[in-house]
């Protein structure tokens, strides 16, 4: 209602408030306390992470245990990293993309933390990367234990693909990963990867994903649109109320007032518009973009399939390799001690296309798992993201309902006051203006002509005319001008030109 020149907020839809979401579970985990450093040249902002479970049930991996550490954003950029290595076919939640120019403006500052303890709460309810070794380290290590754990990412990085294939004993490290490089390069260019029997499903996955992929980036683009709209609309409405004003300004009287009043409801209108802009923005643009974002990372948790598929057969096509050297050493004379050497190298090779196998095989059957509850996940999602909006929509539409329809009854009051007003008495121009003469109602009226007395003076002469003759034409009636005779007095003329 509007009281005072105010406007009370209208009942707001209960379902037109956001609703909880399934990393709001981890609710016991934050990210607080930006502090910015500097190291020498560099400039970098930490942040608090607390993990504070007030039972066991919702932490019962950490049993209940509170934690403090500081982290900066490339130990974030870390853990996303370690989690799509350790746990390949996982659909890893986003996390914010770095940003080179103005990372240490409030704004930002703020936006990211918010965005990166929404990713450390999804990761910690994810089904799948809750009891990872990495997010252990990242919750709970101290400075030292968790800078040696980075330094070591590289190291058990190769250690773990030098297990899937390995290459001759003399061969350096530099050169087997050379050419592990070229044998996978070699392998995807010639298409020749291993089949399997979930490829039919796979390729529907792939199409289903790049097709969401489009249309949802075309319905962001739209929610953009609209949103940008309503900020134009916004400014519209405050320009609208500015003329108003300046025209209520220029009339007296209640048309002023009203003029005013229409400019002052404009303005709280220009109000209104600008803060339904912010939550379009924050409810339903905000969400298709991140949305947009989860996309691509089941599209990296696709990719990451593909590459163990890649790994896989290129260590078939290794064994495959050492197998026809293993023959033909066998069929040569002397050629026992190398035909040794490649037996015990085609041994490892076997080992390492066993264990390739089976990485291939568990990632394939994470990423089926991933994508069904993707799916699951999705329609929640999207039947939660568009219950929002057409509940913002109903709210917003109802207050400008409710302020225009306050105004109608101050303008239509204006418009009764009008009709009431009494208008200026007509009075007859003054008697000197018709050569001073009598006024009208003072001047002698003419007697009506009675059918018992005398006949009219046009019908005198008919009385007398012969048959058949026409009648004589009527005179001339008399004017306030005439002399008599059906000329113009001159002595009105003369009056006229004197005034």
């Amino acid at each position: 209602m509007m009281s005072g020149g105010s406007i009370m907020p209208a009942p707001m839809n209960q379902n037109a408030h956001p609703r909880s979401r399934p990393e709001d579970a981890a609710n016991y985990v934050t990210v607080s306390d930006p502090v910015q450093h500097t190291d020498g040249l560099n400039k970098y902002t930490s942040y608090r992470v607390d993990v504070r479970p007030q039972d066991q049930q919702q932490d019962p991996a950490m049993m209940g245990a509170y934690s403090s550490v500081l982290r900066r954003y490339s130990d974030f950029l870390w853990l996303w990293e370690r989690l799509h290595h350790e746990r390949a076919g996982a659909i890893v939640p986003p996390i914010p993309e770095k940003q080179p120019v103005g990372r240490f403006s409030p704004t930002f500052v703020e936006e990211r933390r918010m965005h990166l303890e929404r990713f450390l709460r999804r990761v910690i309810v994810h089904p799948e990367l809750s009891d990872a070794a990495c997010l252990e380290t990242f919750l709970r290590a101290d400075d030292l234990t968790f800078q040696s754990a980075k330094a070591a990412k590289g190291v058990v990085m190769a250690a773990s693909q030098a297990n899937m294939m390995q290459q001759h004993s003399q061969i350096s490290p530099k050169k087997d990963g050379f050419k592990r490089w070229f044998a996978e390069a070699k392998t995807s260019m010639t298409g020749d990867l291993v089949r399997s029997p979930d490829d039919d499903i796979f390729d529907e996955i792939h199409r289903y994903v790049h097709g969401l992929d489009n249309q949802m980036r075309n319905v962001s683009h739209q929610a953009t649109g609209l949103v940008r709209k309503g900020k134009e609309i916004a400014n519209g409405l405050f320009e609208f109320g500015l003329a108003f004003n300046l025209l209520g300004q220029s009339e007296a009287d209640s048309l002023g007032d009203a003029l005013k009043k229409m400019g002052e409801t404009a303005d709280r209108l220009s109000v209104l518009s600008a803060e339904q802009a912010e939550k379009e923005m924050a409810q339903f643009e905000e969400p298709l973009q991140d949305y947009i974002k989860m996309i691509h990372a089941v599209k990296l948790a696709l990719h990451r399939r593909h590459e163990k598929r890649l790994t896989y057969s290129t260590c078939l096509s290794e064994v495959q390799s050492r197998q026809t050297q293993l023959v033909k050493l066998r069929g040569q004379l002397g050629a026992e001690a190398k035909a040794y050497t490649v037996e015990m190298s085609l041994r490892r090779a076997q080992e390492a296309c066993q264990a390739a196998q089976e990485d291939f095989a568990a990632t394939s059957q994470r990423v089926l798992r991933e994508v069904d509850r993707f799916k699951r996940e999705k329609a929640e999602d999207m039947r939660r993201t568009v219950l929002d909006y057409i509940n913002l929509q109903v709210d917003y539409n109802k207050r400008m309902e409710q302020v225009w329809g306050n105004l109608i009854p101050q303008l239509e009051q204006v418009e009764s006051e009008a009709e009431n007003t009494p208008a200026t008495a007509q009075t007859n121009p003054p008697s000197s203006s018709y050569g001073g003469g009598p006024p009208a109602h003072e001047q002698p009226q003419q007697q009506p002509y009675s059918m018992m007395g005398q006949a009219p003076p046009q019908y005198m002469n008919t009385m007398s005319a012969p048959a058949g003759a026409p009648p004589p034409a009527a005179p001339p009636v008399p004017t306030p001008y005439d002399n008599g005779g059906g000329m113009m007095d001159p002595s009105m003329l003369s009056v006229q030109y004197r005034e």
